[in-house]
């Protein structure tokens, strides 16, 4: 038997997600040492559930801190480390891209109606929130009108802040009644 342990081998790129979130969940990581690089010992152990080897974490954090993810300083012989916007916007998608909407065992009988009307000079924004709203399987109803069964409150509450978007571009009305839902029904399997 040895004593090695062994680890997940996880794409590059699902460990510097993982430093992001970590990072971006403890705001900032201060370490009491004279390197920078004893926080790859910190992120280590923040990896408890998912553990990664030493060298990925190395590579993953070298990388974003090349791209210009994470910010190194050094103050009265601490070291902090934390996002920098462009590190704080890579995690922001990367939160958004891991929404999902739970199915409750039961449904309430409430549509949730998400209704945008976000300007031309905001297009792309507008066709992101398209895609993440087929993502979280919302029925299209009309081009800007869209259909949800099920409780999502928080996660378009996340969408509009992450968009920026102010009440008349976007918002949510609960409704349990919009006239005929056999196609609604069918899309989302209720009885």
């Amino acid at each position: 038997m040895t004593k090695y342990k062994y680890y997940l081998k996880k794409p590059k790129g699902e460990i510097a997600k993982d430093i992001l979130k970590v990072i971006a969940t403890t705001g900032v990581i201060t370490v009491a040492a004279t390197s920078p690089y004893f926080i790859i010992g910190v992120l280590r152990t923040a990896f408890r559930e998912r553990p990664h080897h030493e060298g990925s974490i190395r590579s993953a954090f070298y990388r974003l801190r090349k791209m210009g993810c994470i910010a190194i300083a050094e103050k009265n012989n601490q070291i902090y480390i934390s996002l920098t916007e462009e590190g704080r916007k890579q995690a922001g998608w990367q939160q958004i891209n891991d929404l999902m909407i739970k199915k409750p065992k039961k449904w309430d009988r409430l549509w949730r109606i998400l209704i945008f009307d976000i300007p031309n000079k905001k297009r792309a924004t507008r066709e992101a929130l398209r895609g993440l709203l087929k993502n979280l399987e919302f029925f299209q109803l009309q081009k800007s009108v869209w259909v949800h069964g099920y409780n999502c409150r928080d996660e378009i509450g996340l969408l509009k802040n992450f968009f920026n978007l102010s009440d008349n571009e976007m918002r949510m009305i609960v409704a349990d009644n919009i006239g005929k839902d056999r196609a609604l029904k069918k899309f989302f399997k209720i009885r």
